[in-house]
């Protein structure tokens, strides 16, 4: 069996010349492609498999992982009418949570979330107007998922 040609950045298979039933192959690079634009998981990392998960549903592969997910670590799992298929995932992806609505993203071989930013405190000046307001803007930051506030 000769290896299939896929596409460099997320592994997309393509079609080959003379190939036959060129609608598989095609099929599958759009299924790839429904789960990884504008990506997002169910919740992750986690190494167990959900239990009847719904086709279109994905999920983050945690280490170690186990079931039908061993040895697919750090993957993004998508749940398929025919079986799990996964994407590997490249530096600086991004994906949000949909659990907590957090923005992840893959830096230095794991799933990261954004660091908290702490509401503003301390100082020998306290002014509370400009300390509401920055209050305020932060909560609008983490509501649009560009931060989470602490």
């Amino acid at each position: 069996m000769t290896d299939m040609p896929t596409t460099p950045r997320f592994a997309l298979p393509l079609l080959a010349v003379s190939q036959a039933q060129k609608e598989v192959t095609h099929n599958e690079a759009l299924t790839l492609l429904d789960a990884l634009v504008h990506a997002a998981v169910e919740a992750g990392p986690i190494a167990v498999p959900p239990t009847g998960p719904a086709a279109g549903q994905s999920w983050i592969v945690g280490a170690a992982p186990t079931g039908a997910w061993a040895g697919k670590d750090h993957a993004i799992a998508i749940c398929t009418s025919g079986g799990w298929r996964f994407a590997a995932p490249r530096e600086g992806m991004a994906v949000v949570r949909l659990t907590d609505k957090v923005r992840l993203r893959f830096e230095g071989g794991a799933w990261v979330a954004p660091a908290l930013v702490a509401a503003p405190a301390g100082g020998s000046v306290i002014d509370s107007e400009a300390r509401s307001a920055i209050s305020m803007l932060l909560l609008h930051l983490a509501a649009q998922g560009l931060l989470i506030s602490g």
